[in-house]
């Protein structure tokens, strides 16, 4: 499998986490009650994971992330963490390779949904369909864009740590049917001066929300909005 974050896992974690300080009690709400186990679905440096854990204080957590470089985070905030270190269990491979339970309570996908292509997806969602439990829940979030449509360059973080200043940036273009191709950038200035810049591309499998209601209910399942609209937040049960 390729490592599409092995050049910009360094950056990818920090540059998150102010985001997560909106999702995390977001997500936190529309889990609430779910029983357990839970599956973070591309992991990364363990920001989900540890609202997961903090929303259901007696799940069990299958952490799934495939990148060696943000499984490292990953695996270091698990274990620095005497909480997340009982209970959580970090498997290093994609969704659809990893060994799961067979029934699940809930399922969360956040910032990752691009990267499984339609024939994918439509496994993850007879994998719900078979294995949730009773009350169970899938949480993803559907960024834009919806339709394969450019994306201009846009600035989508800022930080400082020591005399560094860190700069996120993307742009995003047609790639095919369904399907754009994100330039990322990302650079370091320090004392005024530009002193490192990263660049990868990605391709990311687009999907918006009638897709995405339309492709759940296939397999008996249900799909609506939760939270915050700007959030993109979707909760999957099983229909009525």
């Amino acid at each position: 499998m390729t490592d599409q974050y092995e050049r910009s896992a360094e950056f990818v974690d920090a540059m998150l986490a102010p985001h997560w300080t909106i999702l995390g009690p977001a997500l936190a709400e529309a889990l609430r009650g779910a029983p357990g186990p839970a599956v973070d679905v591309g992991a990364g440096g363990g920001h989900g994971t540890r609202a997961i854990a903090q929303a259901l204080p007696e799940a069990e957590i299958f952490a799934v992330e495939p990148s060696p470089g943000l499984r490292s985070v990953l695996m270091a905030r698990v274990y620095e963490s005497p909480e997340l270190r009982d209970r959580v269990t970090v498997l290093p491979s994609g969704l659809l390779q990893a060994a799961l339970p067979p029934r699940l309570g809930a399922l969360v996908a956040m910032n990752v949904i691009g990267h499984f292509d339609p024939a994918d997806r439509h496994t993850i969602w007879k994998l719900l369909a078979e294995r949730l439990l009773p009350g169970g829940r899938a949480v993803l979030n559907l960024q834009p864009p919806a339709e394969p449509t450019a994306v201009p360059q846009t600035r989508f973080s800022e930080l400082r740590i020591g005399r560094r200043r860190y700069e996120g940036w993307g742009r995003a273009e047609p790639a095919g049917p369904g399907l754009i191709t994100w330039h990322m950038t990302y650079r370091a200035i320090q004392d005024g001066e530009p002193d490192e810049q990263v660049e990868v591309s990605y391709t990311w499998w687009v999907l918006g929300q009638d897709q995405l209601k339309a492709e759940v209910i296939e397999h008996g399942l249900q799909a609506a909005p939760i939270g915050p609209a700007d959030l993109g937040l979707w909760l999957i049960t099983r229909a009525v």
